[in-house]
């Protein structure tokens, strides 16, 4: 009997097409796609994620989209367990699960050896209150006399992870350095990365946020406001979304909203490159290229069904 193929991660930076190839690797394979964008999980938040339409998707069923309200808080713990339920589902039905997404944490969340710290809002608030207060900078020296570790891989202008790990090593006593993800699958998986030159990453990017803007952006956050996005922590600071409010507010004309959606943007996949990069499971394919359905499927019929790593 031929073995199962392992579970699928398409991985990489925003805006090289991760979506699409997930959608040709499910027909190719017979899949299921699991979504791995942390703000894909919001009902009504689709042009400012380049959420795929019901059309884009091409009969290709698709998991964990819209399953939150604006005003929700999305967490890592949260995912871990819908992800890994939505793809014992998809095993379940004998099709392949393959996980798309560039929010890095989410897919390590997903296919990796993970243990979720506990978390305390009142705790977090105090330490969000010391970042507005000293900035991301300062507070990551914090951190790094704490807990040198998680210092060292927490950029130093994150300062969402950053208060993180002080909220962690505060509540746990311990570092949070030895809650962080190490690179071992809890179930056979296989990585396929989209690689892209930064060049043509930025071209990419300004053009998407001027179709996004075209397509009504605008209008999309307007009704989501109506809908409490204000009130939502996760969903209000979303990239573009952010921007798409000030700009309702007056605070922003519609060039500056695109400019700074555009500058945040970039910034973003350069985390995600860093994210990505230090990972030597991912096998690295170019965004453009004219095999690329075809390069995924040899390794990941390559990949076989190896043992937990």
């Amino acid at each position: 009997m031929t073995p199962p193929l392992p579970i699928v991660a398409v991985v990489g930076p925003t805006a090289t097409g991760k979506s699409d190839l997930g959608v040709a690797l499910a027909h190719a394979v017979g899949g299921e796609v699991v979504n791995a964008d942390a703000s894909q999980l919001y009902r009504g938040m689709d042009i400012g994620t380049a959420k795929l339409t019901p059309a884009e998707r091409q009969g290709v069923p698709h998991h964990l989209l819209d399953v939150l309200d604006v005003r929700d808080e999305a967490s890592v713990a949260a995912y871990q367990r819908d992800a890994r339920a939505a793809i014992a589902d998809v095993r379940g039905r004998g099709n392949v699960p393959i996980l798309v997404g560039g929010s890095g944490l989410y897919v390590r969340a997903a296919l990796d050896d993970l243990r979720i710290p506990p978390t305390d809002p009142v705790v977090r608030a105090r330490w969000e209150e010391r970042l507005a207060a000293v900035g991301p900078e300062a507070l990551h020296r914090q951190l790094a006399a704490a807990d040198p570790g998680a210092a060292g891989q927490i950029h130093p202008t994150n300062g969402r992870r950053i208060v993180r790990a002080l909220e962690v090593i505060e509540l746990t006593g311990e570092p949070f350095s030895a809650t962080m993800p190490v690179r071992e699958f809890v179930a056979p998986a296989v990585l396929v990365g989209l690689r892209i030159d930064r060049p043509t990453l930025r071209a990419r990017i300004t053009a998407r946020i001027d179709r996004m803007w075209r397509a009504g952006l605008l209008e999309e956050v307007r009704e989501l406001d109506r809908c409490g996005l204000r009130e939502g922590r996760t969903a209000s600071r979303a990239i573009g979304y952010a921007q798409a409010l000030q700009q309702l507010d007056g605070i922003l004309s519609e060039q500056q909203a695109k400019d700074e959606t555009a500058a945040l943007t970039r910034k973003f996949a350069k985390r995600q490159r860093s994210w990505f990069r230090p990972d030597p499971r991912i096998h690295w394919l170019p965004h453009d290229t004219e095999d690329l359905l075809e390069q995924s499927l040899t390794i990941v019929r390559g990949a076989g069904t190896p043992s937990r790593r």
